[in-house]
């Protein structure tokens, strides 16, 4: 019969995933304690199997010997803004000559974007993609915002969908040149959200002077529980905009920025199960003053770091440097900036199956090329990440 194969199936194509082996390690940050030290692990088919000391091993299918490196849970990065064409460095030039930054250079993105073919933009989005995990993230999630208009939006989210574990809606990004913003905040919650409806889990606003009041966001954010996404902010990022105060009544799953926080602020995060993620390159990308990490540690709140990669505040998806620079800059311990990029990344995402190393969890895995993670810090800037394994596969 033409076009039909009579042969049986490979015998390969039956067979369950080998196991993995991976000793010589010199520390195991699993996200669950203090790092264990001579460590090894079993990777069987795409998940964690097995954790604990070195000579205690099983037997698996293969072995890995990372030489005495450090190995980490893959990065959770849980703010970016990744499908955009376009070009924002004398815009950046501006802001060190001494400009002062505000929300509306988006804009010059959006033109850009608009203008770019499908390919283009799933391309350019594909090697954003392989810059992260080349760095050790392995788990991502991006934005829409640089369209604003219903069959933009849509065409981000289809394309974004594609590529990354999770993809935000924001239309909500700044109201468009010459829009009403009453009216183009009931564009965002109708026809622009049934648009992107199929290929969202999340709808993020910018609530920020210049951007989005605190009513309006509660309108966008309303509209996106109601067609059953959920809910993320940026807020206070330039000021005291109300996005922290709204995050926690509307059970948001984070806030993001956070760079001006009042007692009550900050009180209200660590009484909540809404999560404050900080973005240490834009800060300093900013040049505004680095959100309160510590301070809201120390009040018992729940923090995440992630890159905000972006062609306007933070063109960076190194984590590696997010994090050493949260160590260095923003007085977070070691182990809390781990943390922070794994396990509080997922818990932003509201995702169990990653940012820990853990039996029954996704393998994903970071090597660093370094004997200890705190070369991270010790060594700003530096290529540190020997391997990258993603899902049980080694991907670099």
């Amino acid at each position: 019969m033409t076009g039909v194969s009579t042969r049986a199936p490979s015998a390969r194509l039956n067979q369950l995933p080998s196991s993995t082996l991976i000793t010589g390690i010199s520390e195991l940050w699993t996200s669950d304690g203090p790092p264990l030290r001579d460590a090894a692990l079993v990777i069987d088919g795409d998940t964690f199997a097995w954790v604990g000391p070195a000579d205690k091993a099983p037997d698996a299918d293969a072995r890995v010997d990372v030489e005495g490196r450090a190995v980490l849970p893959g990065w959770v990065d849980s703010h970016t803004h990744l499908v955009f064409d376009g070009d924002r460095s004398a815009e950046f030039e501006a802001r060190m000559a001494g400009q002062r930054y505000a929300a509306g250079g988006i804009t010059v993105t959006t033109d850009a974007t608009r203008a770019a073919s499908d390919d283009r933009l799933a391309a350019l989005l594909r090697q954003r993609v392989r810059e992260a995990r080349a760095g050790g993230t392995t788990c991502l999630e991006t934005k829409t915002g640089y369209g604003l208009t219903v069959d933009e939006e849509a065409r981000a989210a289809r394309i974004a969908a594609a590529e990354v574990d999770e993809v935000s809606f924001l239309g909500a990004h700044v109201v468009p040149r010459g829009a009403d913003p009453d009216e183009y905040v009931a564009l965002v919650t109708g026809d622009m959200l049934a648009a992107v409806r199929d290929y969202v889990r999340w709808i993020d606003v910018f609530c920020e002077e210049g951007a989005f009041d605190v009513e309006q966001s509660r309108r966008v954010l309303d509209a996106g529980r109601r067609a059953g996404l959920g809910l993320r902010i940026h807020g206070n990022q330039l000021g005291y905009s109300g996005g922290v105060a709204l995050a926690v009544e509307l059970g948001a799953a984070s806030v993001d920025h956070v760079n001006f926080l009042s007692h009550d602020d900050v009180e209200a995060l660590a009484g909540s199960d809404t999560v404050a993620t900080i973005l240490p390159a834009c800060d300093l990308s900013t040049r505004m003053p680095f959100a309160p990490a510590r301070r809201l540690l120390d009040a018992g709140a729940t923090i995440a770091i992630a890159s905000n990669c972006n062609p306007g505040t933070s063109f960076t998806s190194s984590m590696n440097f997010c994090v050493g620079t949260a160590v260095l800059q923003q007085h977070l311990t070691l182990d809390e900036a781990i943390r922070a990029g794994t396990a509080g990344g997922a818990k932003a995402l509201r995702r169990s199956d990653v940012g820990r190393i853990a039996p029954g969890l996704r393998a994903d895995l970071h090597v660093l090329d370094a004997p200890a993670a705190i070369h991270l810090a010790y060594r700003p800037g530096m290529p540190l990440t020997h391997q990258v394994w993603r899902a049980g596969r080694r991907e670099i």
